[in-house]
């Protein structure tokens, strides 16, 4: 009888220490980091690559005891993409019922103000799961951009460079189109007014505006560029703008427009064509486009950078006064040897 009950009481202990030990595995915090990181799952994810991605943030008996979950539900046939959170008090249960759910963490995607939109495409494909080349077929093709009301010239007007929470695993065309709602969000019954005031369209606001960024990143400065440059397409005047140059030419490392250059062949020279260019020339601040609906009305219709070299311009209402203006910033530029 001792020998029974003893043998029970040695089964007893070991169960409980088991138990213990299972418990353990289970609900305690597994990160190994010290900080909150995060497991990515992308569509070729399989269990063991969960597990290898796991071991690289998790201790070992996280991965173990995910890996047990994962063989008692099933997970690895039903494997779901996503940016998982594993916090510095996650524990494997925690985790395993993100993972198993598809519960994932939003990322917090800042949208760059970009000059160009593969150059976008990069950017988000490094932020996101959604491929880069999948971004630029849609961004290249006026079908694809038709679908939001875009061209593939006017697409970049969707994208506002605020904060935005999207999930990791978006797709290309849920992306653009959350940007969609962003954008109608963002063009308030206020803002659309001021537009309609000016005879603008949204997307000729934000043309102008990503002008009037490129000029210059003093915002005091922004609403009296912008005024100009709506006086001269109000007028019928080519809006002689160096940075569309710049943009048709795709090298945005030009410190000096010369007049070879204003030859080139393309709808956004606005030296050789009137009117805006098709689309903007940069995805442009907030900054710039609250600029151009608050513009100050002024009757410049020149501008020059300073020869202070201070990011701020000088502004002439007759051509005589715009070339004195042009030669003095002409003098500094060779003064300096800029080419």
């Amino acid at each position: 009888m001792k020998s029974n009950r003893k043998l029970t009481l040695r089964c007893l202990a070991g169960c409980a220490i088991l138990l213990a030990v299972m418990l353990f595995c289970l609900l305690a915090p597994i990160n190994r980091t010290g900080k909150v990181a995060y497991l990515l799952i992308d569509n070729d994810d399989t269990m063991d690559s969960v597990r290898v991605k796991l071991s690289e943030v998790s201790r070992g008996y996280g991965v173990g005891a995910v890996r047990v979950l994962a063989a008692c539900t099933g997970y690895g046939d039903e494997i779901h993409t996503g940016r998982y959170e594993v916090g510095t008090a996650t524990n494997a249960l925690m985790l395993f019922r993100r993972l198993s759910s598809g519960r994932q963490t939003p990322v917090k995607l800042t949208i760059p103000s970009v000059r160009t939109m593969d150059r976008m495409a990069e950017e988000l494909s490094a932020k996101l799961m959604v491929d880069k080349d999948e971004l630029q077929r849609i961004f290249e093709n006026n079908d694809s951009c038709g679908k939001f009301g875009k061209d593939t010239a006017t697409i970049a007007c969707l994208f506002i460079p605020n904060t935005y929470e999207v999930y990791w695993d978006v797709d290309g065309d849920k992306l653009i189109g959350r940007m969609q709602k962003e954008s109608e969000a963002f063009w308030t019954t206020e803002r659309m007014s001021k537009a309609k005031a000016l005879g603008l369209t949204s997307d000729e606001v934000i043309t102008i505006a990503s002008i009037v960024d490129e000029e210059t990143a003093n915002n005091a400065e922004k609403p009296m560029i912008a005024g100009m440059y709506y006086n001269r397409y109000m007028q019928g005047m080519p809006l002689q703008a160096d940075p569309t140059i710049k943009f048709a030419l795709k090298d945005f490392e030009i410190k000096r427009i010369y007049n070879k250059m204003l030859n080139v062949d393309s709808p956004y020279n606005t030296y050789k064509n009137v009117g805006l260019p098709p689309g903007p020339i940069r995805i442009p601040t907030v900054a710039g486009i609250d600029a151009v609906l608050n513009m100050v009305h002024h009757e410049y219709l020149y501008m020059c950078a300073r020869e202070d070299f201070s990011g701020t311009h000088n502004f002439a209402k007759t051509y005589q006064e715009h070339l004195k203006n042009a030669a003095k910033y002409t003098k500094a530029l060779n003064d300096r040897g800029i080419n």
